[in-house]
């Protein structure tokens, strides 16, 4: 008994030191990983680079038109030989035309389209904070899997060196044979249960490897220590939530309808152009004509496309500040019951840490002098070995559900 007392002080105060590796990733470097190598990232720095590349190309003329024939040619084609009828007025033209466009109107579309690069990069940092939710909670799932793990293998030990004892007892009519083949099968079941968390952590392996862009089954180690932020301290945090990068994409968006509806506005200023005409004549002297050209987008006809369009953005304006709105409602919603409940959470975790489990283990150790000096019950032992191992797995719960929390507050707030 001596034996078993101090092999399970040991495990009490023992503090497992997992061995570290070229293969060890801290969330850290896992999350920078995620925002570079993810494709939807890349999908919109290409989208950027394709929008910047249309801005570019905003303020450019269309090109010149050149165009040629013959005119008033006679049916009768003896008449081009006489040079002096004034009826032979046949001819070959030439015609070179370029439009020239408001200068206005060109700014007015480039900056538009400048604008939507700004709404990709917004999109793009929404992205990157969902993506950083995901790979919180799979790494914290992880850890705590793990830590689940070394539990259990101390209680495994725990409980086989019992199990000895108690079939030593046994065979000295001290010990009950049901009492035995109980602890049996709940150390059957216990490696049942290392067998599930082996798939938790396989699962959770197999989400980050992905988020990584690895190969599913590339192994590698987390950090052995991981520790709640304590969000909770701070209850009272109503910060404003425009900043986030999904509200700024909105309100990005709202100037872009804007800057469009600046260029439906001045899609009515009129466009200019020239026409240079060259007319190579075979019975007259050659002729020449320049002209000038302007569009009058006044007209009636076309004037109330640009009025009705100009009338549609500011409707759909108004509606995405009511969206926006409503979007920052619900995230101050959200972070505020993610801190209310984080302060539940983190009174929970400090109860088990610091009055339930220091209790259970008093328990446990009181069973084992009881039942070394044949006072006390193998399955009263049995039970009370159990009840501290549900509390302290209980108590891992009670963590992940504090840094599952704290992923979704910084999710909320896009805390980076």
């Amino acid at each position: 008994m001596k034996k078993i007392i101090t092999v399970i002080s040991f495990v009490f105060a023992l503090h497992t030191i997992l061995a570290q590796d070229t293969t060890h990733i801290s969330l850290e470097k896992l999350l920078q990983q995620v925002e570079t190598n993810y494709p939807s990232i890349i999908q919109y720095q290409y989208n950027i680079q394709s929008i910047q590349a249309k801005a570019d190309g905003a303020k450019s003329w269309m090109p010149p038109t050149f165009s040629t024939g013959i005119m008033q040619f006679p049916y009768n084609f003896s008449m081009l030989k006489e040079k002096n009828n004034p009826m032979n007025q046949a001819g070959i033209a030439f015609s070179l035309e370029q439009m020239i466009p408001n200068t206005s109107k060109l700014n007015a579309k480039k900056s538009y389209l400048s604008s939507l690069t700004e709404i990709e990069k917004s999109k793009s940092e929404w992205t990157k904070n969902e993506l950083r939710r995901e790979a919180k909670i799979l790494y914290y799932n992880r850890f705590v899997t793990e830590k689940k793990q070394l539990i259990l293998k101390e209680s495994e030990e725990i409980l086989q060196l019992l199990i000895a004892t108690s079939e030593e007892k046994f065979s000295n009519n001290q010990s009950q044979l049901q009492t035995i083949y109980k602890a049996k099968a709940r150390l059957a079941e216990l490696k049942n249960m290392l067998l599930m968390l082996n798939g938790f952590i396989a699962e959770s392996n197999i989400g980050l490897n992905i988020l990584m862009v690895r190969d599913v089954n590339t192994a590698f180690q987390i950090d052995t220590l991981v520790v709640p932020k304590n969000y909770s301290i701070n209850l009272t945090d109503t910060s404003s939530v425009s900043n986030r990068s999904d509200i700024t994409a909105l309100n990005k968006y709202i100037q872009s309808m804007k800057l469009e509806q600046r260029v439906m506005k001045i899609g009515v200023r009129p466009d200019f152009g020239i026409r240079a005409d060259h007319f190579q004549m075979f019975g007259m002297p050659n002729q020449w004509s320049v002209m000038g050209m302007m569009t009058i987008p006044i007209a009636p006809w076309s004037s109330k496309m640009y009025r009705s369009e100009i009338k549609s953005i500011g409707f759909q304006i108004q509606s995405m500040e009511q969206e926006k709105q409503t979007m920052e409602l619900m995230a101050k919603r959200m972070s505020s019951e993610k801190l209310a409940m984080l302060s539940y959470e983190n009174a929970q975790y400090q109860s088990y840490t610091k009055n339930i489990i220091p209790a259970y283990e008093n328990n446990l150790q009181a069973n084992i002098l009881a039942y070394k000096q044949n006072t006390g019950d193998f399955f009263v032992l049995l039970d009370a070995w159990e009840m501290l191992l549900m509390k302290k797995l209980e108590a891992y719960d009670k963590l992940f559900n504090i840094l599952k929390l704290e992923a979704e507050y910084e999710y909320e707030k896009e805390i980076k």
